[in-house]
């Protein structure tokens, strides 16, 4: 069965082209509240597993041990913008774990901001891995070797324990046994793990109802406190949080897929667009907040942008909009 029509991308009067997908809402007891086509589709987490990956830096008590403060625990579940500050901060905990930069495997693109990328460009300076969009969860990666004395030369193969220890994290966060979670790599060179849509929103749901003394509660509120770095400036992510403060943990993730984390109710929500396409996101993530009843006139001004965003030719003319036509069932 096809998946249903979340977002229509119009021109002039007509609808030009079409996205589908699959959204989920969940409770923390595994319960579906809402969904919109296949709750059991199997979805690769991409970057919505780095909260998870990053809890085993608090249990395994590395957190205690580095020091590591609420802006630390949300850069290592974010997906960086490579702003200076987000790189100061990368650099930081490497500092504090006696590593340099080079230690990074995630490889080196251009910051995510453009204002960051256009100033390294025009002062002739080459990417780094701290600018990777990933180098913060590489970074709490780093941190659990040090900490469980492990080797650093080969933390990214899926049999190093590091690798092992976020696995079965991962499986006890959204409910599947870690043998039954297909694992592949990510961009960054990491493993990356499957997972229903419905057991995605479940993680979550269980981050979002989290009590304040455990583990997912401490990881959950350095989120809402530092939504900076979870993206960046200018990002879907980080203006949801901002827009809805202390009410929403917001996360994307590669090739169409997003997840929210509802501290008001301690629900889960998973989106996957099922072309990748990112441009369908932002009205689909605009239209799951309005229909939970969570944009407030205030949010809603600020994320007004996100809603239904204007198709613009080469002369600056609206021409289209892309906008969601998806109803909670």
């Amino acid at each position: 069965m096809d998946a249903p029509v979340l977002v229509e991308v119009t021109r002039g009067p007509e609808v030009e082209s079409r996205h589908r997908g699959q959204i989920v809402v969940v409770e923390a007891q595994g319960q579906v509240r809402h969904q919109v086509g296949d709750p059991e589709a199997l979805v690769c987490m991409r970057s919505l597993a780095k909260p998870f990956q990053a809890l085993p830096v608090i249990t395994s008590g590395a957190a205690e041990k580095f020091e590591f403060g609420p802006a630390e625990l949300a850069l290592f579940s974010g997906s960086l913008s490579g702003q200076d500050f987000q790189v100061e901060l990368v650099t930081q905990i490497l500092f504090r774990l006696g590593l340099s930069p080079d230690v990074l495997q995630c490889g080196s693109h251009a910051p995510l901001h453009r204002p960051s990328a256009q100033a390294l460009a025009q002062a002739g300076a080459r990417p780094t891995p701290l600018m990777h969009t990933c180098a913060g969860k590489h970074a709490s990666m780093l941190a659990l070797c040090v900490h469980q004395g492990w080797p650093l030369e080969n933390y990214l193969a899926p049999a190093h324990p590091v690798q092992q220890l976020i696995l079965r994290t991962i499986a006890r966060m959204v409910g599947i046994p870690p043998d039954k979670i297909p694992v592949a790599i990510d961009g960054c060179g990491a493993p990356v793990f499957y997972a229903p849509l419905k057991n995605i929103a479940l993680g979550y749901a269980r981050l979002a109802g989290a009590k304040a003394e455990s583990p997912g509660g401490v990881l959950m509120k350095a989120i809402l406190e530092h939504p900076r770095h979870i993206a960046g400036d200018g990002r879907l992510d980080t203006d949801v949080m901002q827009a809805l403060p202390g009410k929403v943990f917001a996360k994307s993730g590669a090739e169409g897929g997003y997840a929210l984390a509802l501290a008001e109710g301690g629900l889960g929500v998973a989106v996957k667009i099922e072309d990748g396409a990112s441009r369908a996101l932002n009205p689909t993530v605009a239209g799951v907040l309005e229909q939970l009843g969570l944009l407030t006139p205030e949010a809603r001004e600020k994320l007004a942008a996100y809603v239904s965003p204007p198709i613009l030719n080469h002369r600056k003319e609206e021409v289209g909009r892309i906008r969601p036509v998806f109803a909670f069932l």
